[in-house]
């Protein structure tokens, strides 16, 4: 991996201000999903070092969250400017580790810094109320303090976006965090915490801790000292950490699992459609949250949309990220690439026709090709869970109201999709699919300045826009008597 600034990748846990190793001396290897190789060795922590973590952010908490909001807010923007100066070396971490394409992880590391650049704007405007009194004597205030010790822990497919995301609002209201990355891809939280550490945030505030999962999540989510614990991953691991939250009543924000429709109406663009679905379907070998799980395409153009749509997924050039013209990448390990692998044997053993895919010319186990799948029935397993891999169900419907029954048919609601052109039909479908997230004629939505979150088994919370401060703060009432 070559780097213009070496000091990026670090391989020890960053805890109150220093660069430290496990108490054990334990390391974990951080392999490329590509070929295996160790990219770098990082500290395995447990519950002693997460412990000095939560009292060093409990510490540096009191007087974080004393500071003014500009200096809060000029802390982040300099975050900000100091992710986007190091674009290029941030971007190499990330797909050496991850192995998503290097042009996928550009975009990536700009998605996470928009996050401390719109933080840094909404860190100024915290509001609070006056609220009419009810008598003369009294006034009623409202203030937004922050809720104290953050825990965030955030999964691999998107491991310097998911941790920006979070951590700039908390940091905006006043919190500190301590911040536990995915086993397999540490090192871009790392990163984080050393251009944080270079924007002058005082030690303590910032903390990351990677290696027992299982050790780290008790003292996250046991400690009392924190009171709020932030997720995104799947929906199994978030309803545990729920309960595991529930002795201590911290509150939590979930960013959980989806299984997204993509509709497809038979009055839509049909070029600008199989382009969304691509990129929505695709992207990142499919391993995103918000990807295309099951594409609804109406009868009338089902067959010209399959065609095109198989077409162009045989056109993408798979292989190893760091090579220029890959469009995508593996799967993050072989456990993962086997697991899709299964669903499309198990999906063409009930019927369903492989269109393209998933045959691949690499020799590594991790790589699953661009995958379409037709004749597929609303009762596949393929269709009922989330896939994480490049495969893409194709599914009839003839009407409106089937299509929306269809899409809302699963205990999952983060994004859906829909192409259309009808104005009335626009308003009907967006508010008739039970999703956090609707994209209409639109395949990529995320953005810093919108909310992003989802309904049902897919979570609570948001995270960006305006109201991605909300779950940081806690709203004070203050009455003020002998007024008069």
């Amino acid at each position: 991996m070559q780097l213009s600034n070496s000091s990026l990748l670090r391989t020890q846990a960053y805890v109150d201000g220093l660069w430290v190793e496990a108490d054990s001396g334990e390391r974990i290897a951080v392999a490329n999903p590509v070929n295996g190789a160790v990219v770098a060795e990082v500290a395995r922590c447990s519950g002693a070092e997460t412990r000095r973590a939560i009292l060093a952010a409990e510490r540096a908490q009191l007087d974080w969250r004393r500071r003014p909001a500009k200096e809060r807010a000029d802390a982040l923007r300099r975050i900000y400017e100091a992710m986007t100066a190091h674009q290029e070396d941030l971007a190499r971490i990330l797909t050496a580790e991850q192995g998503k394409p290097l042009a996928e992880a550009r975009v990536e590391i700009a998605y996470g810094a928009s996050y401390f650049e719109w933080f840094a704007e909404e860190a100024r405007r915290i509001y609070g109320d006056t609220i009419p009194a009810p008598s003369t004597d009294k006034r009623i205030v409202t203030i937004k303090q922050p809720v104290g010790v953050v825990a965030c822990i955030t999964p691999w497919n998107f491991p310097n976006a998911m941790l920006a995301r979070k951590i700039a609002p908390a940091l905006a209201a006043g919190c500190a965090v301590v911040c536990k990355p995915a086993t397999a891809t540490p090192l871009s939280a790392l990163a984080i915490a050393v251009l944080a550490e270079e924007a002058g945030v005082p030690p303590g505030v910032v903390n990351v801790v990677a290696g027992d999962t299982r050790a780290i999540g008790a003292e996250l989510t046991g400690h009392p000292a924190v009171r709020k614990l932030t997720f995104t991953g799947s929906t199994a691991v978030g309803k545990a950490l729920i309960r595991a939250c529930a002795d201590t009543v911290k509150r939590v924000s979930m960013e959980l699992g989806g299984n997204a429709p993509f509709i497809v109406f038979d009055d839509a663009n049909l070029e600008t459609a199989v382009q969304g679905a691509i990129a929505c379907k695709y992207r990142n070998a499919g391993q995103t949250c918000v990807s295309a799980n099951r594409i609804l395409v109406q009868s009338g153009i089902f067959d010209a949309f399959a065609d095109r749509f198989t077409a162009a997924a045989r056109g993408l050039k798979l292989g190893d990220g760091m090579e220029a013209g890959t469009e995508m990448g593996p799967l993050i390990d072989a456990s993962a690439a086997s697991g899709v692998r299964r669903m499309i044997r198990e999906a063409v053993s009930e019927g369903a026709t492989l269109m393209a895919g998933p045959d691949h010319d690499m020799k590594s186990e991790t790589f699953v090709g661009p995958t379409v799948l037709a004749g597929v029935t609303p009762e596949m397993r393929i269709c009922r869970e989330e896939i994480f891999g490049p495969v893409a169900p194709l599914l009839r419907f003839d009407t409106e109201e089937e299509a929306i029954q269809l899409a809302n048919d699963t205990p999952f609601g983060l994004a859906a999709y829909f192409y259309a052109r009808d104005v009335g039909r626009i308003y009907r479908v967006g508010e008739g699919l039970e999703f956090g997230i609707v994209g209409v004629n639109e395949g990529i939505i995320s953005n810093a300045a919108a909310p992003f979150g989802g309904v049902k088994e897919s979570g609570y919370g948001r995270e960006g826009s305006r109201y991605g401060l909300d779950d940081y703060l806690e709203i004070k009432y203050l009455c003020l008597g002998e007024i008069e």
